[in-house]
């Protein structure tokens, strides 16, 4: 079943591509690319390419997916889904550097008045916030693009550190969620600069690194030394976003609801 369903989507997708997208001009019986087209794309062999359309030959090697992921143009969810139907798991993930959130998300995380809300890549680069996490957490408005880094501010920035009511636990935490965090998303050779200059410019930053703890990011709790709201505790919900391994969004929401007021109403008054 598992060879007839993947056999399935092969000639979908092929047949879904337009052959004057790759140059292929001429009249033809059937639409999309032919068989041989595909294989020829795809570095392989054109029997064997046509074995899988046909759900013979056996399981297709990772290798020969992805060359022909390439070939057909799929998309990172078509890929994966190609993955699943031809090896009964996902891809290995491949980590790309992310700039910034769609429209939609910020809009969605903006909604949040009450609650603090951060989205991070997989190596803990800040890359959207909302106004209460600004008023919260730290101004990241402020930083150039390059030092919104969450390890950096609880390492390197004694400001952050101060409000942290039990920082050997957060730092602990911190850094045993981002090495997960960073296999998970494939980003581990993105990593070795940022742990290397942490470690040079932190001397508890290596201590715990060497430690080797692992740790995956999803609930918990943590107390904030607040130059306005006082000390606060805030509870903190982990989520992917479009279910990518290299974003995640964090929520934190605040335990006392005199403080949450307090929150909206800085955000709603623009303070």
């Amino acid at each position: 079943m598992p060879a007839a369903t993947l056999a399935t989507f092969l000639r979908d997708r092929r047949t879904r591509l337009d052959p004057a997208t790759f140059g292929l001009a001429g009249r033809r019986r059937t639409p999309g690319l032919r068989r041989e087209e595909v294989a020829q794309r795809a570095n392989i062999s054109p029997t064997w390419y046509t074995w899988l359309e046909q759900a013979r030959g056996g399981a297709p090697s990772a290798d020969v997916l992805n060359r022909i992921a390439r070939a057909m143009l799929l998309t990172e969810a078509e890929r994966e889904h190609m993955f699943m139907l031809g090896l009964g798991r996902p891809p290995e993930a491949r980590y790309a550097s992310v700039e910034g959130v769609s429209p939609r998300l910020q809009r969605f995380i903006d909604r949040l008045e009450t609650c603090p809300a951060v989205v991070k890549t997989a190596t803990w680069e800040v890359v959207a916030w909302n106004r209460a996490a600004t008023l919260v957490l730290s101004d990241y408005g402020k930083l150039p693009p390059g030092e919104r880094n969450m390890l950096r501010f609880v390492f390197c920035n004694p400001e952050v550190r101060a409000k942290q009511h039990d920082w050997e636990t957060i730092a602990r935490f911190c850094i045993a969620a981002f090495r997960a965090d960073a296999a998970r998303a494939g980003a581990v050779s993105q990593i070795g600069a940022l742990v290397e200059e942490l470690c040079e410019k932190s001397e508890d930053f290596r201590r715990i690194w060497n430690d080797n703890e692992i740790s995956v990011p999803g609930e918990g709790a943590k107390r904030l030394v607040h130059p306005i709201f006082g000390t606060i505790d805030l509870e903190f919900s982990t989520f992917a976003v479009d279910g990518r391994v290299d974003l995640n969004l964090m929520v934190y929401t605040p335990v006392d609801p005199t403080v949450a007021d307090h929150i909206r109403r800085l955000v709603v008054n623009g303070l």
